[in-house]
């Protein structure tokens, strides 16, 4: 593998396809023998990604560390939400200083960051004490400015039309 310093990429957008665009990313790199590590910071349920992963695996790990979906009014959930966000960041930060995947996905993190889970100056912490050579994705919702200026690329996806407005549920191997 090249030993060129390590990109930040960020995937954002209420749309859908940030996830899947990371997931893609992650293909490719390990197509090239990359070891590449998913955590995800709020998704809690197995899904289609983490079948394919165990046969890609142990090039590709996907580590479900959330909580799942966030109900703001219930301060409970709210409560263990931000605990299990705050071990996926320290998870994070230990696994991007030692190096050892050549590319770590942190998936929903601006998600936590703008649902008041984790700050964005925890999140650039983690990222600028990484080994130098493992490449970043963050993906989530909102982009925090100094994550964006971090960043090498970001790109914002839109939904200009979504199935579940019209009342279609989730499609196992679309959405899930």
């Amino acid at each position: 593998m090249d030993e060129q310093a390590g990109r930040i990429l960020i995937f954002a957008g209420k749309g859908k396809g940030c996830t899947t665009a990371a997931l893609g990313s992650a293909l490719r790199a390990v197509g090239h023998g990359m070891k590449t590590l998913v955590i995800q910071f709020v998704k809690h349920r197995r899904c289609g990604e983490h079948e394919a992963a165990k046969r890609l695996a142990p090039e590709l790990e996907i580590r479900l560390m959330g909580s799942g979906f966030l109900h703001p009014e219930d301060s409970e959930s709210m409560e263990e939400a931000r605990r299990s966000a705050g071990e996926a960041l320290e998870t994070a930060r230990r696994v991007l200083r030692q190096g050892e995947h050549d590319m770590v996905i942190l998936d929903e993190v601006l998600f936590a960051i703008s649902s008041g889970l984790i700050s964005a100056e925890e999140v650039l912490q983690a990222i600028e004490a990484r080994e130098p050579r493992v490449h970043v994705i963050l993906t989530g919702h909102s982009v925090p400015p100094k994550l964006a200026e971090l960043a090498d690329t970001v790109t914002e996806f839109s939904c200009v039309k979504h199935a579940f407005h019209q009342g279609t549920k989730a499609t196992r191997g679309l959405e899930f």
